[in-house]
């Protein structure tokens, strides 16, 4: 009898693990869908996607082709590798396509921040940050900041040792808070500095609230940050400080005009708060590991150094933006397949960096490649986002990498000592930090 109980406990067990197995294919196993598999319930492939990242989607794509569908981050969701597909869903937002990041990063970065606003909201957000960052302010305002910045910043490195990770990070993070509320460096900016960064990390976690989890940390941070905006603002007010960065400029009670953008938008103190979170955060990752990794292949690659068109070779190779998701707000046809409505959709902007029809010898960082101005390559390089959600830093970002690669390549030389094991997914990350040793010429 206890034999007879072993087996059937067995049996039992090994059908619940099937049936567990089957769940999510049964459950989205519609017709019309393109070919994939849905993995556990709940987690889906999630630990899959987490763990092999780019080797999950190549296998999958090897497998189904450029369009398959997965269950990653809590969501049904397809996978395009396909670059003229993933161009097509970055273009037409608004038909049949939203914003669709996931929950932890809407909840930390707040539900005003300009990633997840839509229609007239989003144009006002991106108004509002427009005039704080365009060209016209950039030169008039920013440049010569941003110059000042670098020459201090990347003083007294001589004969030492650099985590160049850890000072691409501070130099991203200290130049932001200094042009958002003119905060240059003391406690006020470490304390700021270290909420951030854990802001950050729970933002590319999963949403459990827990004490030790990510996203907890991440959620507390954000309260934290929002904190020191608030008493920031009452300070403004209550002075009335003349200072010229951006806090005032959205402070400002006149309406200004630059480059034909409002700066006053009438944006409420929330509103406010989510857009400035959403330039420092934006402006944070792109940065700070373009520097970095712009620096790793100019080492590897000395002729470069006198070509500074290695920023969107940098992009492109580095992989700092691995893709972008939508949701479908209506069902949709893709290449034949239909996409139901409230799916999301991960258009995996590496397998287009990395096409060799679009870039030959894909795997060779070449910034000469840029001076052909090849149509295809430049329309299908998506690194800075695409249509109504095209990156409003993006000027920005371009102009401080290329200050503080200017600052650097003329003042030192240096070798790399150790620690230069790249992962490139979910984010760009030296794992054990990039050492380099500087010395001046």
């Amino acid at each position: 009898m206890d034999i007879l109980s072993t087996v059937a406990l067995g049996f039992i067990f090994l059908c619940s693990i099937i049936a567990l197995l089957r769940w999510n294919e049964v459950r989205y196993g519609k017709k019309g869908l393109p070919p994939g598999t849905m993995g556990w319930p709940l987690f889906g492939e999630t630990p899959d996607f987490l763990r092999y990242g780019q080797k999950f989607i190549i296998e999958r794509q090897a497998r189904y082709g450029d369009l398959f569908k997965t269950h990653i981050l809590g969501c049904p969701t397809v996978i395009s590798t396909d670059p003229a597909l993933n161009r097509y869903i970055l273009l037409n937002e608004g038909r049949g396509l939203a914003p669709g990041y996931p929950q932890s990063m809407l909840d930390i970065l707040g539900k005003w921040n300009i990633s997840a606003v839509q229609s007239n909201l989003h144009k006002t957000m991106r108004g509002a940050m427009l005039a704080l960052i365009n060209p016209s302010m950039i030169k008039d305002h920013l440049l010569s900041d941003i110059n000042e910045f670098m020459d201090i910043h990347l003083q007294h490195w001589n004969g030492r040792v650099i985590n160049l990770q850890d000072k691409t990070k501070e130099m991203a993070l200290l130049l932001s808070i200094q042009q958002v509320m003119s905060i240059r460096s003391g406690p006020k900016a470490e304390a700021f500095v270290s909420e951030f960064l854990k802001l950050v990390e729970g933002t590319v976690s999963m949403p459990i609230i827990l004490p030790c989890t990510s996203y907890k940390r991440g959620f507390q941070a954000r309260e934290n940050i929002l904190k020191m905006l608030r008493e920031v603002l009452k300070e403004r007010r209550a002075s009335m400080d003349t200072s010229n960065d951006m806090i005032a400029i959205l402070l400002n009670d006149k309406e200004e005009e630059a480059d034909g953008v409002s700066a006053n938008c009438k944006l409420t103190d929330e509103q406010i708060f989510d857009l400035l979170i959403s330039i420092i955060y934006a402006g944070y990752e792109t940065v700070s590991t373009t520097t970095m990794m712009a620096v790793k292949y100019l080492h590897d690659n000395p002729k470069a150094l006198r070509e500074l068109r290695v920023i969107y070779e940098t992009l492109r190779l580095a992989d700092v933006v691995n893709g972008v998701l939508r949701k479908t707000t209506q069902d949709m046809e893709m290449k034949g397949f239909i996409i139901p409505k409230g799916w999301k959709i991960y258009a995996h902007i590496t397998q287009t960096h990395h096409d060799n029809f679009l870039y030959p010898d894909v795997s060779t960082f070449n910034p000469w490649r840029w001076q052909e101005k090849n149509g295809d390559s430049l329309m299908y390089f998506t690194a800075f986002g695409g249509g109504s959600r095209l990156c409003p830093g993006k000027e920005l970002g371009l102009v401080e990498i290329s200050m503080f690669l200017h600052h650097f390549v003329t003042r030192y030389r240096w070798e790399e000592v150790g620690g230069d094991e790249i992962l490139k997914f979910l984010r760009v990350v030296a794992s054990k930090g990039l050492r380099i040793k500087v010395s001046e010429y």
